[in-house]
Order: structure tokens, then sequence, then C-alpha cells
């Protein structure tokens, strides 16, 4: 075993390795760049190197600063996580030329599979049925156009390299295929450096089924059965599970087969995970999935796996790595019971799921797993932290294991329903949404429910009187700022005998809400509100509720509502935020501009195209109008940065 490891990542995944290791005896270094100098991560390490700015290009991208910083340290082994350079064979080469051990497969078969059409092709080879499709070199918008009308619409155009759904478009008509193309191409490049595409038959039901593996260098490759990650938004997974549900013998048997053949076709060694789509229109059938990719490294869901098979799936990697032989066997891999993990994210989903900043001003998780489950919570962020724009917004991982399937879900219920967030949009309440939605509580479960149900599964139902009279009690004593654990502490002020109620304004959204709250002889408080909360209520329970900066959020089960509370010495500045304007609802960068000043728009039209997270964005007009000001090609904006300017109306 190794004496000392590097992790070249961040986040909740170096976390999750460093436990693995401090548990096994092996010291860490963990790397930082300038927004991660007081990260969890540094802190938890036995040693942090400083490798780069903030942009990842600066930084966790810099395979040269990370290997030098390994050898300053005395580290054996680099441990790669997920993302940045897990899957990037120029690194592996970099790693092993300086006579380190890389925590993963060689560089060769990552390279086999590192190309969506180059690895269909070798598991055609192989035997591993593969989705229909056009998986070629050339790349002529006439010939996959034409290809596509061979396929037979509808058709998805992919990204040949990378994941994460980008680079991705459905394309249901001819007519549309160009612009989709165009899209993809961009976005591929900005996210993969590659802009070329294949294209496939688009599944009408698919289910998106992937198969755990694991292989050593004496040839041994074992599975770790299947999870199931069908539930995704905008081709990215929400909530994962272990076993898939509806999962038959027959299809789990050829399933589990091929990911093992696949594996062995490329002499893989360490974890990986080969991803399969199945065709779920007619049931779940042994001849109805095909290969999509393989995954050559640890994926963010490996803990379902880990809680229904008892594995410790980092520890394998290190043992491994090492040089032993795979710690089981297949006949010694066992499934027991069912998982769940939620991906907790700074993001906001009634807005298309577009990611969110800010600071963490309180976090709290569950003490204690729900009734008859075992639970765990993989982050890499404290109270306090802020999400920044640089990295994936992730905040945790709620991972619950139960009996069965229903138990297991009941039970990711009741720990989102206890988690608390404020200080940035999260989407804790779209995830119980989704956790209690009809289909997905009965396992029917496809890549397009999300798309199907959005609009009921990100409604947030307005606060309750009750839980704004909450707000504005909390609120209510003399400006206090710092969060506190006693929510009733800013009102030390009050006694029995006062008889003049305290004036409290707040902001819900667009609502302006003005409160009245006063003490009863009896010690219960009584908040009189105006509309549209007309009410006057008593109350005597402290609820769930965190105050912050300027704010006050409270929780009502996996909801949080935050309040502004105006500071009355501030000077308001609403002009600029009118309808004349619209502004960036993200930090990104401005790819593309597809309209100019003086130009008359109608509503609906796309004006620009703003890239963040890798991803595209299009910005359209709100009305119709004339643009006084747009915002230039290449531009990096800020959150709230204004991008286009319409011209003021002239009545005659």
């Amino acid at each position: 075993m190794f004496a000392k490891i590097l992790i070249a990542n961040r986040g909740e995944i170096a976390c999750r390795v460093i436990r693995t290791a401090r548990k096994l005896g092996v010291r860490s270094v963990a790397v930082y760049s300038d927004a991660d100098a007081g990260a969890l991560h540094v802190e938890m390490a036995d040693e942090a190197v400083h490798i780069g700015a903030s942009p990842v290009g600066e930084s966790y991208l810099r395979g040269d600063r990370i290997v030098a910083a390994a050898l300053a340290t005395g580290a054996e082994a680099i441990h790669p996580g997920y993302g940045f350079l897990s899957e990037n064979p120029d690194f592996v080469d970099q790693v092993t030329a300086a006579g380190l051990v890389f925590i993963g497969p060689s560089a060769a078969s990552i390279r086999a599979m590192g190309l969506k059409d180059a690895a269909k092709r070798l598991m055609e080879k192989a035997g591993v049925p593969v989705v229909p499709g056009y998986h070629g070199e050339a790349q002529e918008i006439v010939l996959l156009a034409s290809k596509a009308r061979e396929i037979g619409y509808p058709v998805l155009i992919k990204a040949r390299a990378g994941g994460g759904g980008k680079g991705m478009r459905r394309v249901e008509h001819p007519d549309d295929f160009s612009e989709a193309l165009s899209g993809a191409r961009r976005e591929a490049k900005a996210a993969f450096g590659d802009d070329r595409v294949l294209v496939e038959k688009y599944v009408e039901k698919p289910r998106h089924i992937e198969v755990q593996v694991f292989g050593d260098i004496f040839g041994n490759v074992v599975h770790l059965y299947e999870r199931d990650c069908s539930a995704q938004r905008r081709h990215q997974k929400v909530i994962e599970e272990a076993p898939a549900p509806g999962m038959t013998s027959a299809l789990r048997k050829a399933m589990t087969e091929a990911a093992v053949k696949a594996a062995k076709a490329i002499n893989y060694s360490g974890a990986g995970t080969i991803e399969f789509i199945v065709d779920a229109s007619q049931g779940l059938k042994a001849d109805r999935f095909w290969f999509m990719e393989m995954n050559t490294r640890l994926q963010v869901e490996h803990p379902v796996t880990e809680m229904v098979t008892g594995t410790d799936l980092v520890e394998w990697q290190l043992r491994v790595a090492s040089g032993e032989k795979l710690p089981k066997t297949q006949s010694e891999i066992m499934l027991s019971g069912h998982a769940f993990e939620a991906r907790i994210y700074a993001e906001d989903a009634a807005r298309g799921f577009l990611p969110a900043t800010g600071m963490l001003h309180h976090l709290k998780f569950p003490d204690t797993a729900p009734e008859g489950a075992s639970m765990r919570i993989e982050t890499g962020v404290r109270a306090g932290d802020a999400i920044s724009p640089f990295y994936d917004p992730m905040i945790a991982k709620l991972i619950v294991h139960g009996k069965g399937r229903q138990a297991a879900l009941e039970a990711l219920g009741k720990a989102l329903s206890q988690t608390e967030i404020a200080g940035s949009t999260v989407n804790t309440a779209f995830l119980a949404a989704l956790a209690a939605d009809a289909d997905f509580s009965a396992g029917d479960v496809d890549t397009g429910l999300i798309g199907r149900h959005q609009r009921a599964l990100t409604a947030v139902p307005p606060p309750s009187n009750e839980i704004v009279a909450a707000a504005a009690l909390a609120a209510s004593g003399a400006g206090a700022q710092a969060p506190t654990d006693d929510p009733w502490s800013s009102l030390a002020g009050y006694a029995h005998f006062h008889t003049v109620p305290r004036r409290t304004r707040l902001r819900y959204g667009e609502d302006e809400i003005l409160a009245l709250v006063s003490v009863r002889p009896d010690g219960r408080f009584q908040v009189a509100l105006n509309a549209p909360y007309d009410s006057a209520l008593d109350l005597r329970a402290a609820p769930r509720l965190a105050r912050w900066s300027g704010h006050v959020t409270v929780f009502e089960g996996a909801v949080g509502y935050s309040f502004a509370v105006p500071d009355p010495l501030a000077r308001a500045d609403e002009i600029a935020a009118g309808s004349d304007s619209l502004r960036a609802p993200m930090p990104g960068l401005v790819k593309l501009v597809r309209a100019a000043r003086g130009e008359a728009v109608i509503k609906g039209q796309p004006l620009l195209i703003l890239e963040a997270m890798k991803m595209e964005h299009t910005i359209s007009a709100t009305h119709d109008g004339t643009i006084a000001e747009i915002a230039t090609e290449g531009a990096q904006v800020t959150d709230g940065t204004v991008l286009v300017r319409f011209a003021e109306e002239v009545h005659g």
C-alpha cells in the first residue's frame, strides 16, 4: 500500500478520497486554487499545495503543476477523482513518466474509450450491442444530415468526446438538424476542445442503466451490479439508485456479462462504468439494451453501489493501483437492500435549473438517519463557504439505504425534508418533489420523466401566513445580522408589558410585506400581516429558520423560503431593474450575438447565447422593441449584468 498519495481534485470527491486514505493509514496531499485556499479538502488533508488561480485552466487542469506538487511532497501516486484530468490519457502519461502511479486505468484503456465513436466500433467488434447510428470520422453536414435521415427521426446528436449532456441535441425534424448541429458543435468545442459528433437513433422511452466494473492488473474483472441513472435534467443525473427498479434476472445477466466483456476487451484495471441505454417502452427485456459509453473513472454516484454491496470502491482503487488483486471474486459480491443518491446543487430549478452562486450562510444536514435506514452525506463545503462560478455548483450528495426500494425512498424524502441550506438558491425542494412523484415512486422512470413533469416538480407553493409571520418575528429584532441557533434571540428586548407593536418590513419575491409584531400577556407572540397575507396569528413554537445578512430563511419540509429584510437606512435603487433591459441570469461568457444595435426585434426572438458551466443558454426578447445596446461576443459577464437594453418607446 502507498504511504502517501496526492489527490488531483477538489470538493466532495477530494474529501471522500481523504477519508478512505486516512482509514488505510495513507497520508494525503491536497491541491488547491486561489478560490479554494480555505476549502474543506485543504483542511482535511495532511498537506496542501497551491497550484494556481481560480479558473480550472490555471489550476486543476494544469497537469504539470499537479505532478510537480506530487514530486515535491514525496507522494507516490495520484488519485484523479472525477472530472478535471480523470479521463485525460496525456495526464496519465505525465504521471507515469514522472515515476508516479496513476490511481486508475492505463492511458491506453482511456484512449480506447475516450471517443464515443471509436469506442462503439470497438464494442461492436467485442460483441457488445451498440445503439444504431453513425459513428464515423467524416463530419460534413451533408453527410451527417443524410445519415440522420437513414437512421430515422428523432435522432440524437452527441459530442464524440466528454459527457454530462454537453454537446448533445435531440432533433425531431430534418429542418432543425442544421441549427442543432451548430449548437452541439459549439458546446462540444467549448467543453472538450473537440467539435466532432456522432448521430444516433433516439430511443423513445430510454432508461439509463449502468454497470459498475472493476479490474486489476492480473486480468481479473468483476461487476458490482447496476445503477439506474434515468432521473436526469438537461442530460445530467439528479437522483441515482441501485439496484435498477424492475430489473429482471435475464436483463441483469445479459447486461453485466456485456459490461465485463467490454472491460476485458481493453484490459481494464481500476474502477469503471459501462453505461447502457435501455428501451423501456415494452418493459425491461434482455434484447433491448445498447452500449452508450464507458466512464474510465470513479462515478459521482458510486456511493449507491457501495451501500448495496458493502464495499469501499476508493479502497479497492488504492489496493489495485498498489499492485494487489481484486479484494473480492464475483461470487463474493452480493446485493443487499436498496440505495438512493440525491445530488444537492446550488441551482434554480424553477428557472430551468440555472446554476446559482452565493455564500452558504446556513448549512445543516440531518443528524441521524431516518428510522430503519442508514445514511451518508458526502460534501466538500461547510457553513460560511462560497459557491463560486468557477466550479460545479454541487453542495452535497445525500445517500440513503433501506431494506427495500420503498423504505429507502421514504428515508430519502425524510432526510431531504430535514436538510437546511440558506444563502444560495438550492434544489432540495425539487429533489423532494421528484422523490414523491407518483411515477418515480412506482419505479416507472425514464430519462424524459423530469421533462414531462417539470412544471409540477419545480413549482413551489407560496409561503403560508404562518411562514411569513415566523419570518417577520425573526426579523423584528433591531437589525441583528448574524445567524443564530435561537430564532427568538433578536426579541430579547421585549417584555410582557410592552403594548406598542413593533413594525417590520419584509420582501418575498415581488411582494412587500408589512408586519406588526407584539407580545401578548400570556407570552405568545402575535403577528399582524398586510395584504396579500392578511392575517393575525399567535405563535408559540420556534420554527426552523436561519437569519443571515439582510435575510431570514424559514424552512418548511424541503423548501427554504427566503425573505429580504430591507435596511431602513439604505437608499432604495429600483431604477435599473425595469423591463427595458435583459440581465445575465448567471455569470458566463457571451458566446454568440444574434442581433445588432438599432435592430427591431419581436417577442421570443433569440438575441444572444450565454455560455455558463460549459452549457449554452439562449437569451430571447421578452417583448417587441428596438435594441439600444447589446453585449459583445466574448464578453465575460457576472450575474445581473445588463446584456440587452431596449430603446425607450416614444409616444406621439
